[in-house]
């Protein structure tokens, strides 16, 4: 039976963010918190590879207690088991602190439940941006990783190899891999399930794992939280919103509304600014 493993992370609802305009930083205090909608597509994937070839399927995240919350989703969806790897010591860990823990939480997760076949993230998250823990877990772990990826085409379990697309700024790239890989999974990837009554219930009544440092003695603790993390946000800001005065042209035939256009254009300071003389 195939082992698929889900990274996900629980993110502050990005319709509900603001900025505090005096120390510019995020405002977290009443914004709902989500599963990062990326991660919830690698899910759906994982699941409907467990629904047509069979398989078990794990969520891991790293975060604070609250985000067991957005682990029982998971489950609810159907997710066959999930761990919350929390500490105060992992507070304030950047993309490489972050990899370092999921890549050590996915190792402890083969010891216990088998290896995994195919690691699931998404490709980014919405706090964060960055598009690296997946790749960082994939370098950690010596991962074959197929990145970007808008379709799952072909899984192969007997041959084990995998067929994706990867949907790139200059086109779509068909690739043949083998397992064990890791995937980033894009919105185009599927489309995310509901989850059933029966699922609720059982998520409901579902206990995540929790690991802590404690269950890690190999830990290197100048690798994780904020020793770890040697990338600095310095400052954030909202984008200053600029009004811009449009120009209203009327005419009835195209040649009326250029020459008017024209007109109104001599009578700004467009032309100076070009170099043009009248």
């Amino acid at each position: 039976m195939l082992h698929l493993i889900v990274c996900i992370k629980q993110v502050p609802d990005s319709r509900e963010i603001r900025i505090d305009p005096v120390n510019n930083t995020l405002i977290r205090q009443g914004v709902p918190s989500i599963v990062n909608f990326y991660d919830l597509h690698g899910l759906e994937e994982a699941l409907r590879i467990k629904d047509e070839h069979g398989a078990r399927v794990t969520v891991v995240t790293m975060g604070p207690p609250p985000a067991e919350k957005s682990l029982k989703e998971c489950i609810s969806l159907g997710a066959d088991e999930a761990i919350l790897v929390t500490d105060r010591k992992f507070a304030g860990a950047d993309t490489l602190a972050t990899s370092y823990v999921l890549a050590k939480t996915i190792r402890k997760v083969e010891e216990q439940w088998g290896p995994a076949d195919i690691v699931f993230c998404g490709k980014q998250t919405l706090d964060g941006d960055t598009g690296q823990v997946g790749p960082g877990i994939a370098c950690r772990l010596d991962l074959e990783q197929l990145t970007y990826v808008g379709k799952v085409a072909d899984v192969n379990p007997s041959a084990r190899r995998v067929t994706v697309h990867r949907f790139l700024e200059d086109g779509v790239e068909v690739v043949e891999s083998s397992m064990p890989l890791l995937i980033t999974a894009l919105k185009e990837l599927n489309k995310v399930r509901r989850a059933p009554l029966p699922g609720m219930i059982r998520a409901a009544r579902y206990k995540p794992y929790i690991w802590t440092t404690a269950d890690f003695p190999d830990l290197d603790a100048a690798k994780i939280g904020l020793k770890g993390s040697p990338t600095i946000v310095s400052k954030t800001w909202v984008p200053e919103v600029r009004k811009i005065n449009g120009l209203f042209v009327n005419g009835d035939t195209p040649e009326q509304v250029a020459g008017e256009l024209v007109g109104k254009l001599w009578d700004t300071e467009l032309p100076e600014r070009l170099g043009w003389t009248s």
